[in-house]
């Protein structure tokens, strides 16, 4: 197969890379589980009944006993009616208020305890290809669309099964509710169904158990890669090998002149004589030590000589020096200490064939200068 060709006909093996990770993100893509939000809001409202259920069935029997005490001129008085149910319906929300909190909680948990939280501008956008007909009827008709059915299916039968258990287990308490009195009745029936329902909301858990693992394998094998995807993502990362190398070539030659633009305010250049050249600055007002402003090898040790010959910069001949100093330092660097005495010799006899050139002193002697041995590259 070609390198830049189709890769649908791979086969998509590879796990998904931390780039195709993240933009699965951004676009809203990552695992949910319907069942598992469902499991956090039953469970949530169950044992919030259960908790709340003698505040919430003492509030009811207050608006029972209230609603079914009303005088004849209060019933056909259309102003206090109105009044009376709008003190009717504040009560009655006010006491569900605790339950309404612990939904709210229960509904937002839910979602983000799997794949947490996110908000993608590009999930919630309109995707017109879902109003295409052909397309939905291929989904309801789908492998997945049968396997949600059949998990549907299975939910039902599950939930059944808790709620005839729990009808079993609470029959007579249920019986007995015909001889109780209605307040009590109403408590104990409000309790017996907050039970009986965190019975069947609990049996949603083992549902979440089995549906969790599913959504995140079924996620992880939605963005699975095939092993050209993966070269295309890293050449579109990275950058092609050529476009880098030319990158590369330009950073080089970009620094390379900055490098030879600096060598026509070198005090002396010192040289192999052929395969190296290093050029030197030193100023006793502003450094504290000599400082390399270029250096290079063969073709570039040869253009160094040449602007440094046009520039009137002292040349000095110095083999085993310069490649101490060609391998030490690097542009703009101080030289190492143990170069101190060496350069400090070249650079007292510059100084002084300048000074010999200008007609003042004697011509120097022509500097023999000690390297140490470890600093030496032979």
């Amino acid at each position: 197969m070609a390198e830049g060709g189709d890769d649908s006909s791979q086969e998509k093996t590879e796990e998904a890379t931390p780039r195709k990770l993240e933009k699965a993100r951004e676009d809203g893509q990552i695992p949910r589980s319907r069942d598992l939000t469902t499991t956090f809001i039953l469970l949530a409202g169950t044992i919030g009944l259960y908790s709340f259920s003698e505040s919430i069935s003492g509030s009811m029997m207050g608006l029972s006993k209230n609603n079914f005490s009303l005088s004849r001129v209060e019933v056909f008085d259309t102003e206090a009616m109105f009044a009376h149910l709008v003190s009717s319906f504040a009560e009655g929300l006010f006491s569900l208020i605790p339950l309404f909190i612990l939904l709210l909680i229960a509904s937002v948990v839910g979602p983000i305890a799997l794949g947490g939280w996110l908000l993608s501008a590009k999930a919630m956008a309109p995707k017109f290809n879902r109003m295409n007909p052909g397309a939905g009827l291929k989904r309801m008709f789908s492998f997945k669309a049968l396997v949600e059915l059949a998990k549907s299916l299975g939910k039902v039968a599950t939930v059944m099964a808790a709620a005839i258990l729990a009808l079993k287990l609470w029959q007579q308490d249920i019986l007995q509710l015909a001889g109780e009195e209605t307040q009590s009745a109403v408590v104990e029936s409000l309790k017996i169904s907050g039970i009986t329902t965190i019975l069947m909301a609990a049996v949603t858990i083992l549902i979440a158990l089995v549906d969790v693992p599913f959504q995140i394998m079924d996620h992880s094998k939605k963005l699975k890669m095939s092993k050209q995807e993966i070269k295309d993502e890293h050449k579109d990362s990275e950058g092609k090998p050529e476009v880098k190398g030319r990158i590369r070539q330009l950073q080089r030659e970009m620094a390379q002149r900055r490098m030879m633009a600096q060598v026509p305010d070198a005090d002396v250049v010192i040289t192999n004589p052929t395969h190296y050249a290093v050029a030197l600055k030193y100023d006793p007002e502003k450094m504290a030590t000599p400082v390399m402003l270029a250096k290079g090898g063969d073709q570039i040790a040869l253009k160094i000589r040449e602007i440094a010959k046009a520039n009137g910069v002292e040349i000095i001949e110095s083999p085993v020096l310069a490649r101490s100093i060609f391998h030490t330092t690097d542009i703009d660097e101080a030289i190492p200490t143990g170069l101190y005495v060496a350069v400090a010799q070249v650079l007292a006899y510059v100084f002084g064939l300048r000074n010999y050139r200008r007609g003042q002193g004697e011509r120097p002697p022509y500097p023999r200068v000690n390297v140490p041995r470890d600093l030496r590259y032979d």
